[in-house]
Formats: C-alpha cells, structure tokens, sequence
C-alpha cells in the first residue's frame, strides 16, 4: 500500500513534466509522447523498492525518462517506414494554428541539436536548475551554462531560418 501511495504522489507530480520532456523528443508527436510518459512510469513502478535515493527523485526520473526516450526513438528510426501525424479535421483558429508551427518549428530545430544539448535544453524548458541538470547529465554545473548560452543561440539561428 506504502508503494502505491509514494508511486501515485510521483506521478501525480511528475507526469506533467515527462510528458513535456517527452513531446520534446519526438517533436511534438503528442501520441508517442504519451507512449514514451506510459513507458517511464511503468519503470518508476517496476523499481520503486530498489531505488536507493543516491540523487533525488526527479534526477532518477529524468534519468529514466531521457533513456526511455533515446530507446524509443532509436526504435522509431530504425524502422523503414517514417511516422507521420494525420490532419486534424478540428477548424482551429489562425492565432493557435500559428502559435502550433512555432512550436513545430521549435521542436524540429531541438531535434536537430547533439544528444546532450537536446537533453540540457527539454530539462531548461521543464524550469530544471542548472545543478540538478548538472547532475543528470554528468557535467559540471559552469559547462551547463556555456552549453545552455550556445543552444539557444543555435535554436534562435534555426527558428529564425
């Protein structure tokens, strides 16, 4: 009962932020980022009893989440064929279908980035402080911010291309 209790209480304050994590890394594709959100907390679950408390909580679950995703999407890609989203018939207003290409566009551009950088980025927009990504990534917190100056000046360059 103790471990249904600590899981729900995780999920209840951490699905929101993998979910967005996750979106990041599959561009926006809000079916596999579901997928990926589902995968991460069926691992939170399956190791709840044997986590040691060595980094906190969200770095295990960021951990866990950026593994997860990394698999998947060397899944995806090693598949023939290309997933595509299918047209929504939904009439959507011109200011939300503008602000969606922004993100599209944004989302493409963070794919384009290293591994690392994309990682260091998703962790940015989750409002993730600079030691605790530091810590995820296994870097120090000084090579964070030079990492984190050089992005965005890479993503600015590409939206705006």
């Amino acid at each position: 009962m103790e471990k249904e209790f600590l899981f729900n209480k995780i999920f209840e304050e951490h699905y929101p932020k993998i979910l967005r994590l996750s979106k990041g890394y599959f561009n926006g594709d809000t079916d596999l980022a579901n997928d990926a959100a589902q995968e991460v907390f069926m691992k939170v679950w399956e190791h709840l009893d044997s986590f040691r408390g060595d980094s906190s909580v969200s770095t295990w679950i960021y951990r866990i989440s950026v593994n997860t995703c990394l698999v998947l999407l060397r899944k995806k890609n090693s598949k023939k064929g290309v997933l595509t989203k299918e047209n929504s018939t939904a009439t959507v207003d011109s200011d939300s279908e503008e602000m969606e290409e922004r993100f599209i566009k944004m989302y493409a551009c963070i794919q384009k980035l290293e591994e690392i950088n994309r990682m260091i980025i998703l962790m940015v927009l989750e409002n993730i402080g600079y030691d605790e990504i530091a810590n995820i990534i296994g870097i120090t917190e000084e090579n964070v911010r030079v990492r984190i100056h050089r992005i965005k000046k890479s993503l600015t360059q590409c939206v705006q291309l």
